[in-house]
């Protein structure tokens, strides 16, 4: 796990501008820096040595001097690949998996990409070919950024680096962010900062002087919902997924330093954790973040599941005070603002690993979003069955089965239930079925939008713009497969393995691994018949057959419990920091531009003076902190200086 940036291009002082972007984006790899510079093109590399500790330095040029690249991530089949290669006549002279890459791309350039089993983003420069190409993993694990200045490429692992580019600024792209405030994180390449791009997932970019051309190598796809099932035996399939993710997790832990795991409590972690432990040669490291507020706690069901594993665990405690304490850290990593304070948590969870002296940590992140484990999966399913018999005054009571953890839902009544969730408002046939409730309650966060910010996005909706995105196969697939599309093309690699994952983990130099994104089981999943993965309102009913004999059962019979952190209560109350008021007072909010100034002041003052638990508010609070914190950090604007009298 690395970080790394470069450039397409002739500029002056280049390896003095190298230093400087690597510099940025030193927390990725601590280890060692390297950089790699020509008159045409350079690449700068920060390495976080997990892999081929002696012999693996970046940026790595192949035995001609023809091909240099320089590689963030890790390709889990990489000895396999070796060997493949080995049969063929090619030479390696280290044990990286870095080396590997090389030999494959020169055997057959960028059609290599969907042989790789791992989470990856790179760049190589091939000199006989005058041409960089940047390529990024199937499900967005490792992040890669670009933007085009004076007719220069420029690539980087974090956009901290490129804010080093001579001429090159941050502001706030207003799409993007009303995107966050509707679909929680921009739509790819859409990045919060204006003319600064995503390499989106399963891409590969061409670039050479006068030419630049993306295209996907690989898509997420789904059988057409009234074709036969491949797969038809359910303990076969359980007995296939067992297989599969042993495998998966096997690979995963290949490094030459050791590998620890995550354990929320949760069934997906917990799974991912007996296997390491039955496969590592010494005892497994387990880590868990705990909370004070019961609603969020796990901590019995992590005990007991490090109990029956045997593992040395570690715990760190988030407790009041500590979200807010460590707030602006996590929004300059995750470099946009965003509407949940979960990243906070996990941030200090990946600081314990690296206090407990490890490099890599497997994570059951993921799951949810290939076994169909979500809330919103059950929820539309609902729907689906009220939007049958829209009178119903029993049906709409099945959604305070799919919320047990949320008392504030349990006390409402049927019709408050039903209107909620839009049971029988939404077409069946829209494409964004599934998730119009979750987009029209974030949505409703941009009431605090200012007057110009309104006038700029011009009736903008983002929600139909990502209806824009969508294949056309999609209203071919069954519903279940059509919410799971939204969630992993969208949702998994836009915040969850992004904001939630490898900013908050590198920003430690961790690297975290996801057994269950392996290639092989993601294709397995889509072939799934939907009622292997959501039996009823059971969800990731297979993943709980394959775990029979692994867990524990009240662990493996768990009703999902998704992570979650407090929200606005986390930065407001006795101990108030003073940058939540100063980013929240009228006159920052004012130099902000962005949002409505005294509905801020209000929103702020009704959080200081009550409990605050729908989900508008906790999500407008929180993203309208964040938007302000983001324009400190990367704007140089200090919202936080001019006081309100």
């Amino acid at each position: 796990m690395c970080g790394f940036g470069g450039y397409l291009g002739s500029i002056r002082d280049a390896e003095a501008l190298l230093a400087r972007m690597i510099a940025a984006i030193a927390h990725r790899g601590p280890d060692e820096q390297g950089k790699f510079v020509t008159p045409d093109a350079g690449l700068g590399h920060a390495r976080l040595s997990v892999i081929g500790i002696g012999d693996g330095q970046q940026p790595m040029s192949d035995v001609s001097g023809n091909l240099t690249i320089a590689f963030n991530g890790e390709i889990f089949n990489y000895l396999e690949l070796r060997e493949g290669l080995i049969a063929k006549g090619r030479r390696f002279r280290t044990s990286s998996d870095t080396e590997v890459i090389l030999h494959l791309y020169d055997e057959m350039g960028e059609d290599c990409l969907p042989l790789l089993n791992g989470d990856f983003a790179f760049a190589i420069w091939d000199n006989r070919r005058r041409r960089m190409v940047l390529a990024r993993d199937r499900m967005g694990v490792r992040p890669l950024f670009y933007t085009n200045k004076d007719g220069v490429l420029y690539f980087a692992s974090e956009i901290k680096a490129l804010m080093k580019v001579p001429g090159v600024s941050a502001e706030i792209d207003p799409i993007a962010l009303d995107q966050i405030f509707t679909l929680w994180a921009p739509i790819a390449p859409r990045t919060a900062f204006r003319n600064i791009h995503e390499l989106e997932p399963a891409s590969v970019m061409i670039a050479t002087q006068g030419q630049v051309t993306v295209k996907r190598y690989w898509h997420l796809d789904y059988p057409h919902r009234d074709a036969p099932s491949t797969v038809t035996n359910e303990d076969d399939a359980a007995e296939e997924l067992q297989a599969l993710l042993t495998d998966a997790v096997r690979l995963r832990m290949r490094a030459d330093v050791p590998v620890g795991s995550y354990l929320s409590g949760g069934l997906d972690s917990s799974l991912v954790s007996a296997l390491a432990a039955g496969v590592t040669p010494r005892k497994l490291q387990t880590f868990s973040v705990t909370f004070d507020s019961a609603e969020h706690d796990e901590s019995a069901f992590q005990t007991e599941m490090a109990s029956a594993l045997g593992t040395h665990h570690r715990t760190i405690a988030c407790r009041a005070g500590d979200i807010a304490g460590v707030f602006p850290e996590v929004i300059r990593f995750a470099e946009r603002p965003i509407i949940r304070t979960a990243p906070a948590p996990l941030y200090q969870l990946s600081g314990l690993v690296r206090q407990a002296g490890l490099k890599a940590v497997l994570t059951g992140e993921g799951a949810d979003e290939v076994f169909a484990g979500y809330d919103v999966f059950k929820e539309a399913r609902v729907r689906r069955f009220c939007g049958r018999q829209p009178a119903s005054r029993m049906r709409p009571q099945l959604f305070r089965r799919l919320y047990p953890y949320l008392p504030g839902l349990q006390q409402q009544s049927v019709e408050y239930l039903a209107a909620f969730f839009g049971a029988g408002n939404t077409a069946l046939d829209d494409p964004l079925f599934s998730h119009r409730p979750r987009f029209k309650t974030t949505a409703a966060a941009k009431i605090f939008f200012s007057g110009d910010l309104r006038a700029t996005l011009k009736g903008y909706d983002a929600a139909e713009d990502l209806v824009s995105q969508l294949p056309q196969a999609l209203s071919l697939w069954h519903p279940l497969h059509q919410a799971q599309y939204l969630e992993t093309r969208f949702l998994l690699p836009g915040y969850i393995l992004s904001s939630q994952g490898d900013r908050m983990a590198m920003a430690h130099g961790i690297e975290g691994r996801f057994p269950f994104l392996d290639a092989r089981l993601v294709a397995f999943a889509a072939r799934l018949p939907p009622e292997m993965k959501l039996k009823g309102l059971v969800e990731k009913h297979i993943v709980r057959k394959a775990a029979k004999h692994l867990l524990p059962t009240p662990i493996r019979e768990r009703t999902k419990q998704p992570y979650r952190a407090p929200d606005a209560s986390s930065f407001v109350g006795a101990g108030e920091l003073d940058y939540v008021r100063d980013c929240l007072s009228e006159a920052s909010i004012a130099a902000g531009g962005l949002f409505n100034a005294k509905a801020v002041a209000n929103l702020h003052e009704k959080c200081r003076t009550q409990p605050v638990s729908g989900f508008r508010d906790n999500a407008a609070f929180v993203g309208i902190l964040s938007t302000q914190l983001w324009q400190k950090n990367f704007t140089g604007q200090e919202v936080g200086a001019a006081r309100a009298a």
